[in-house]
C-alpha cells in the first residue's frame, strides 16, 4: 500500500485551497464560510455543518447566483446533541472546532457525478491509493453501488451496504432527505478496527473521510417520502481527518496546524510534551480554536446560550493550562500562533487578533480566581472521601453558587481522581434557588399578572440577543402571550408579545427604546411595534399579526428595522461622547441621572446645580463632534462589574448589574502626554461600530428638571443636519427681512434691539409727563379740592407699573399737600398707586384708599404704608371709576 503522491498537497492550506480550486475549476462557485452563529436555523446552537448555511437553499426558500457551489466551512460542535466537547484531548478525531470541506449541486448534477468528482480528486489530484479506500452506500440504493463499481472500479466487498440510519440522511422530520455515501481510508492492519458494518467497525483502522448525501427525497410525513423534482447533492469532508491521511500520519493532532498549535502551547506553558501532559495540550489546541473563531465571529463568554458553551470551552482549556502549571494566564499568549496558522484562510481572525487576546486574557484572569477557591472547596470536601465515592449534590451546588465552579467542570475534576457526583441533589438544590427566587420575585411588589413570565423563564430560559451583531436572524417561537395568558397559537388582526429562543430585537432598557421590525415565514407577516423586557431576561416582541398564524414551535425569520437601529445607535453612542464631554467642561460631579435614546433624538439628564453657560455648551458640542470626525471604533468588552469600575468605567444610573457587564470604550484623549480612552461606561445598549458613523452632533435644548438636576437635548445625523440646515434658512429668511445679509444681521439686530430700547424710554418719559400734566379723560389737568384736600388723580395706558410709585412720589411733591393716585392700564389690566403727602398721613391712609379703587377695577389685596400704596385688578377698563370711588370716600370724610 503506497503513500500520497508527492504531487498532493502537504500542508492543511495547501489542502484546503486544493479542494477548493478543484471545485472552481469544475465550475463550482467558491462560496466563503458563513459565520458561526446560524443565520437561517434557529434550533442549532452553531453551524455544525457544511451544508448549514445552504439550508433554505436545498428547500427553496432562497435562490442564489450559482447552481453548484464549494466552500470550507467553520464548524463547532460543542452543544446540544452535537456535543463532542468531552472526548477532545483522549481521542485522535474529536475536536469542538473543526472544517467541512465540501461540494453543493442545488439541482444541477447527481450520483454519478458527484462520484466522478469526488474518486478524481482524492485518486487522481492527491494521489491516495484506491486500494486504501472502501465505501459505504445506503442498503436499498443500487444506483450508487452500480456507479462505484463502474467509475472507480472497486469491488463489490469494498462496496458495504449499510442498513442503518447511519447511510441515509435527512434535515429533519420534514423536508429534503435521501441516501449517504461515505468514503473510508484504511490507515493499515498495525491499527486495530474493522471496516464499516463489520462487528469492530468502532476501531481507528478504518476513518471516514467524506460523506456524499444524494438528496432525492422529500419527507412529507411519518408515511409519506416523494421524490424530489430536482435532486441535489451535499457533501462534508473533514479537513482535519484528510490532512491526517495527506501528511501521512494516524491521528489528527500529529498534523501540521495542530503540531504548530500545541508546540506554541509547550512553548508558553513551559511543560514538556509528554504522555503525562499530551491530553491537555491538545485540549488547549482545539480550544484556541473554537475559542478564537467564535470570538472573531461575534461570540462572547457569558452565563447563558451561546455565550454559555464558549465560556466552557475557554475554561477547560484554562484548566488544563492549570494542570500543567501554568502560573499566569496562557491562553491569550497563544492566539498570534493561531492567526499565524489560521489567518490567511480566515481573515476575521487577523481583524479581530486583539479582541481574542483581550477576551482571552479577561476570562482567564476572572476564571484562575474562580479555580483556585473551587478546587480549595473540592480538595476539603473529597479529602475523606474514599475512592469511587460520590460528591453531595449540595456541595456542586455551593461551588456553582458560591464561586461560579460550573457542574461539568467540577465533574470534570472528580472524574480525573476517580470520584462521581450526586447529580439529582445538585439539580434539587438549584431547583430551591429557583423557588426561593420566585418567592422573593413575588414579594417584590411585581403585578400578579406578571407571573406569567416567571412561569416562562423557568420553562423556556432566557432569550439570547443576537443583535450587537447581527440585524437578523431566525428565532423560533418559544411562548406567546396574549391579554397576560400564554396561548399556543394566534392569527392575523391578533395583537400578541411573541418570545423566541433567539433574536436580534432589543428590548427596551437602560434608556434605549426597543426595536421594531417584521416577523416572516411563508404565508406569515407579524408586525413588531415594540420589544420589552420581563424580568431581565425575556425578550418580548409586542406583534401585530397581519398574515398568516403563528404558533409555539414555530421558525420565522425575524428582521429589526435597520435604518431605525441605526438611528437610535448613533444617539446612543452619542449620549456616551456628551457624558464624557460634560465631565470634562464641568466637572467631575456630573452623573447621569436618566436618559431617553430613541430614533428621533436623545435625552441626558444630569446632576448639575446651575444652567450651563452658552459657551460651556457650546464647547461640549465642539467635543462630541470633535471624537465623531476621530472615527475611531466602538470597542465592547465583558467584565465584572468590580473590574469594570475599577478600571474607570461609569456606571449608569439606576441599573442594576449581574455579575457580568459590558463595557463600552469609545474615542481617545491625551492624558500626560499618552493616549488615553475618552469615554468607558458599563452599558448594555447596541452602539455603533465607529464613531464617523454617528455623522453629526447638534445640542437643541438645555434646561432644569428639578432641583440639581439639568437636562440636554440633542440631535444626531441627518436630523441634526436638519436642524443646523433649518437655522440657516431662518437666519437667512431674517437677514432678507432685514434688507442685509446673513453675516451682518447680528449688528442689525442689535442696532434694531438698540432703537427699541430709545424709543420705549422716549415713549415711557412721555407717558409720565402725560400722566403728570393730565391724562385722557381726566379734566381738569390740575389738581382738584375735594372737602380741604387737594386731590390729583389720573388713568394712563399703556404705563409701566413698576414705575408708578415714582411718578406718584413726583405728583405728590408737585401738590406740596395732598393725595395722588395713577391708574396705569395695560393689556385691558389696572395697576394703581396712591399717595399721601406726610402731613396728612394721620388723617388719610394711602392703604385705605389703594383698597376702595383695586376693588373697583375688580382685584383684591394690595398693600403699603399710609404714604404710598400700590395694588391692581382684572377690570381695566373701570379705571376712570375707581378714581371717582377714591374721590368719592374723600368726599364722604
Amino acid at each position: 500500500m503506497t503513500q500520497p503522491s508527492l504531487s498532493a498537497p502537504v500542508s492543511t492550506n495547501d489542502i484546503r485551497r486544493s479542494f477548493l480550486d478543484y471545485f472552481a475549476a469544475n465550475g463550482h462557485a467558491k462560496v466563503a464560510s458563513a459565520p458561526l452563529v446560524p443565520q437561517n436555523d434557529p434550533t442549532l446552537m452553531f453551524v455544525n455543518a457544511g451544508m448549514v448555511p445552504f439550508k433554505n437553499v436545498f428547500t427553496g426558500l432562497e435562490s442564489r447566483p450559482y447552481v453548484t457551489a464549494t466552500s470550507s466551512q467553520k464548524c463547532v460542535r460543542a452543544g446540544g446533541k452535537h456535543n463532542d466537547l468531552d472526548n477532545v484531548g483522549y481521542t485522535a478525531r474529536h475536536h469542538t472546532f473543526f472544517e467541512m470541506l465540501g461540494n453543493f449541486s442545488f439541482g444541477d448534477y447527481f450520483k454519478e457525478r458527484a462520484i466522478t468528482l469526488a474518486w478524481n480528486l482524492l485518486t487522481r489530484e492527491w494521489g491516495i491509493d484506491p486500494n486504501r479506500l472502501t465505501v459505504t452506500v445506503y442498503h436499498t440504493d443500487d444506483e450508487a453501488f452500480d456507479l462505484w463499481r463502474k467509475i472507480a472500479g472497486l469491488p463489490e466487498e469494498r462496496i458495504i451496504r449499510i442498513a442503518t440510519n447511519d447511510n441515509f440522511w435527512s434535515m429533519g422530520d420534514t423536508g429534503p432527505c435521501g441516501p449517504c455515501s461515505e468514503i473510508f481510508f484504511d490507515h493499515g492492519d498495525h491499527i486495530p478496527g474493522g471496516p464499516p458494518g463489520s462487528p469492530d467497525e468502532d476501531g481507528d483502522r478504518f476513518v471516514e473521510i467524506w460523506n456524499l448525501v444524494f438528496m432525492q427525497y422529500e419527507q412529507v410525513d411519518k408515511d409519506t417520502r416523494n421524490p424530489l423534482p430536482r435532486p441535489s447533492i451535499d457533501t462534508g469532508m473533514g479537513l482535519e481527518r484528510v490532512a491526517a491521511v495527506l501528511q501521512g500520519v494516524h491521528d489528527n493532532y500529529d498534523t501540521d496546524t495542530f503540531k504548530a498549535l500545541i508546540g506554541a502551547s509547550v512553548a508558553q506553558s513551559g511543560a514538556a510534551l509528554t504522555p503525562e501532559t499530551q491530553a491537555s495540550h491538545r485540549v488547549i489546541a482545539d480550544h484556541l480554536r473554537s475559542s478564537g473563531f467564535l470570538v472573531a465571529d461575534g461570540v462572547l463568554p457569558s452565563n447563558e446560550g451561546r455565550g454559555y458553551v464558549l465560556r466552557r470551552i475557554m475554561r477547560r482549556a484554562m484548566r488544563h493550562a492549570h494542570l500543567l502549571g501554568a502560573k499566569e494566564p496562557l491562553m491569550h499568549r497563544l492566539v498570534p500562533a493561531l492567526v499565524a496558522e489560521m489567518g490567511a484562510a480566515y481573515p476575521e481572525l487577523v481583524r479581530a487578533q486583539a479582541s481574542i487576546e483581550s477576551t482571552l486574557l479577561q476570562e482567564e484572569t476572572q476564571f484562575r480566581r474562580t479555580l483556585v477557591n473551587g478546587l480549595r472547596l473540592l480538595d476539603e470536601a473529597t479529602a475523606s472521601m474514599e475512592p469511587g465515592a460520590t460528591l453531595p449534590g449540595e456541595t456542586a451546588f455551593k461551588l456553582y453558587d458560591t464561586f461560579g465552579f460550573p457542574y461539568d467542570l467540577t465533574e470534570d475534576a472528580l472524574r480525573a481522581q476517580g470520584f462521581g457526583i450526586d447529580r439529582a441533589g445538585f439539580d434539587t438544590a438549584m431547583a430551591e434557588q429557583k423557588r426561593a427566587a420566585r418567592a422573593a420575585w413575588k414579594g417584590s411588589g411585581q403585578r400578579a399578572s406578571d407571573d406569567v413570565w416567571f412561569d416562562i423563564a423557568e420553562a423556556t430560559g432566557s432569550t439570547e440577543f443576537i443583535g450587537y451583531t447581527a440585524e437578523e436572524g431566525e428565532g423560533q417561537v418559544v411562548a406567546i402571550v396574549k391579554d397576560g395568558a400564554r396561548v399556543e397559537r394566534a392569527g392575523a388582526g391578533e395583537s400578541v408579545e411573541i418570545l423566541f429562543n433567539q433574536t436580534p430585537f432589543y428590548a427596551e432598557s437602560g434608556g434605549q427604546v426597543g426595536d421594531t421590525g417584521t416577523l416572516t415565514a411563508p404565508g406569515v407577516l407579524g408586525q413588531v411595534e415594540d420589544t420589552r423586557k420581563y424580568l431581565g431576561r425575556l425578550f418580548a416582541h409586542a406583534t401585530t399579526i397581519t398574515e398568516g398564524e403563528i404558533a409555539v414551535g414555530d421558525a420565522l425569520h425575524l428582521t429589526i428595522d435597520r435604518a431605525r437601529r441605526d438611528r437610535i445607535r448613533a444617539n446612543h453612542s452619542a449620549t456616551h461622547l456628551l457624558h464624557e464631554a460634560l465631565r470634562q467642561r464641568l466637572g467631575l460631579h456630573v452623573a447621569q441621572k436618566g436618559s431617553l435614546v430613541a430614533p428621533e433624538r436623545l435625552r441626558f439628564d444630569f446632576s448639575q446645580p446651575s444652567a450651563i453657560d452658552p459657551a460651556a455648551l457650546a464647547l461640549v458640542e465642539a467635543d462630541v463632534n470633535h471624537h465623531i470626525r476621530g472615527n475611531s471604533p466602538v470597542a465592547t468588552r465583558l467584565m465584572t462589574p468590580d473590574e469594570a469600575i475599577e478600571e474607570g468605567a461609569m456606571a449608569l444610573f439606576g441599573e442594576k448589574y449581574g455579575d457580568e457587564v459590558r463595557v463600552v470604550s469609545m474615542g481617545t484623549a491625551k492624558e500626560d502626554g499618552v493616549d488615553k480612552t475618552y469615554s468607558l461606561e458599563l452599558c448594555g445598549g447596541t452602539h455603533v461600530r465607529a464613531l464617523g458613523d454617528i455623522g453629526l452632533f447638534a445640542v437643541v435644548g438645555e434646561g432644569a428638571v428639578s432641583s440639581g438636576i439639568r437636562r440636554v437635548e440633542a440631535l444626531t445625523g441627518e436630523a441634526a443636519r436638519a436642524y443646523f440646515t433649518g437655522r440657516d434658512e431662518k437666519l437667512r429668511e431674517a437677514a432678507t427681512a432685514l434688507k442685509s445679509s446673513p453675516d451682518e444681521v447680528p449688528a442689525r439686530v442689535a442696532a434694531l434691539v438698540e432703537d427699541r430700547r430709545r424709543l420705549e424710554r422716549e415713549l415711557a418719559e412721555a407717558k409720565k409727563a402725560l400722566a403728570l400734566g393730565g391724562g385722557a379723560g381726566a379734566a381738569p389737568a390740575g389738581p382738584e379740592t375735594i372737602g380741604d384736600v387737594a386731590f390729583l388723580g389720573q388713568v394712563v395706558e399703556g404705563l409701566d407699573p413698576k414705575g408708578l410709585r415714582g411718578t406718584v412720589d413726583e405728583m405728590k411733591q408737585r401738590l406740596g399737600s395732598g393725595i395722588a393716585m395713577i391708574v396705569a392700564v395695560n393689556d385691558g389690566r389696572a395697576s394703581v398707586a396712591v399717595g399721601v403727602t406726610a402731613d396728612l398721613t394721620a388723617t388719610r391712609s394711602a392703604v385705605d384708599l389703594l383698597k376702595i379703587a383695586v376693588a373697583t377695577l375688580g382685584g383684591q389685596g394690595g398693600g403699603g404704608r399710609p404714604d404710598m400704596a400700590q395694588g391692581g385688578g382684572p377690570d381695566g377698563a373701570k379705571g376712570n371709576e375707581a378714581v371717582d370711588a377714591v374721590k368719592a370716600a374723600l368726599a364722604a370724610g
